[in-house]
C-alpha cells in the first residue's frame, strides 16, 4: 500500500491525467474522478500497467457531496489522505455579452464550485496527518492572471480560484495544511 494518497479531479484526461499519471509515478495512490468512467478506467490502467496503484471515482464535482464522498472513498480504502487536486474544470470561448446564460451558470458551476467543495471537504481529513499536514491544489489559469477578450467569464472563475487559495492558505495554515494553485497556459 502506497505511503501517500491523493485525489484528482477531473483526471480522465488532459492537465488531470499528466498530474495523476505523475503523482502514480511518484508512488502516491492516486484517486482518479470525473464523470466519463471508460476515460478514468484508461488512465487508472496506465497507473497500473506502470506498477502504481489507482482507484477510479465517478461523479461530478461541481456537487458538494460528491467531493465529500471523494474524501470519504480515500479514508475508506486507504485509511489517508495526503493531497486533493481540484482540477476539474471546463473552458468558454465567446464575448461576456454573447455568452448565454445557461453558460454562464455550467461555468460558475463547475470551474468555482468544484473548487470550493475541496477546501470544505479535505481538511478534517487532512489534520488527521498531524503535523504533516496535507496539500489541497486548485486549478487557475493564465487567464486568472490577467483577463483575456473572449474569455471574460473563463477568465472570471480563475481569478476567484486564486483568491480562494490565498483566503484558505491563511485559513488552514495553522493546521500544517498548504493551499496552492497552478496557472497553466493553453493545454490540448
Amino acid at each position: 500500500m502506497s505511503e501517500k494518497v491523493a485525489i484528482v479531479t477531473g483526471g480522465g484526461q488532459g492537465i488531470g491525467e499528466g498530474i495523476a499519471l505523475r503523482l502514480a509515478k511518484d508512488g502516491y495512490a492516486v484517486i482518479v474522478n470525473g464523470r466519463t468512467e471508460h476515460k478514468l478506467t484508461k488512465v487508472v490502467n496506465k497507473i497500473e500497467a506502470a506498477g502504481g496503484e489507482a482507484s477510479l471515482f465517478v461523479g461530478d464535482v461541481q456537487s458538494r457531496q460528491v467531493n465529500f464522498d471523494l474524501v470519504q472513498f480515500a479514508m475508506e480504502k486507504y485509511g489517508r489522505l495526503d493531497t486533493f487536486i481540484a482540477n476539474a474544470g471546463i473552458d468558454w470561448v465567446d464575448t461576456i455579452e454573447e455568452t448565454p446564460e445557461e453558460q454562464v451558470d455550467n461555468i460558475l458551476n463547475i470551474n468555482l464550485k468544484s473548487q470550493v467543495w475541496p477546501l470544505q471537504a479535505a481538511p478534517t481529513a487532512l489534520r488527521k496527518n498531524g503535523k504533516q499536514g496535507g496539500t489541497i491544489i486548485l486549478a487557475s489559469s493564465i487567464a486568472g492572471m490577467e483577463g483575456f477578450e473572449m474569455l471574460g467569464i473563463y477568465s472570471a472563475t480563475k481569478f476567484a480560484a486564486r483568491g480562494l487559495m490565498q483566503a484558505a492558505a491563511k485559513e488552514l495554515a495553522a493546521d500544517n495544511i498548504r493551499v496552492n494553485a497552478y496557472n497553466p497556459g493553453i493545454v490540448l
